[in-house]
């Protein structure tokens, strides 16, 4: 009866952990952003050196979550 107990013990500790972790990793998945370019690239036509150049590129956000956009580059 002395080596069951610990024994017991341990593999109730093994599923607690692991069914806590479970339940965090289904939130992560279930709320989350996920950024949609339906236009990736754009090719700017040739102008006179100084011209200003605008173009909108649109995004949509297809996640379930706010989408925040802490920086634009471009390369």
């Amino acid at each position: 009866m002395k080596l069951i107990r610990p024994f017991l013990i341990v593999i109730a500790a093994c599923m607690l952990f692991s069914a806590a972790g479970s339940f965090g990793a289904d939130q992560k998945d279930a709320e989350s952003p996920s950024v949609y370019f339906p236009t990736r690239y754009y090719t700017f036509k040739q102008v006179v050196d100084g011209t200003e150049i605008v173009h909108d590129f649109i995004l949509q956000n297809k996640g379930d979550a706010t989408l925040k956009i802490n920086k634009v580059t471009t390369d």
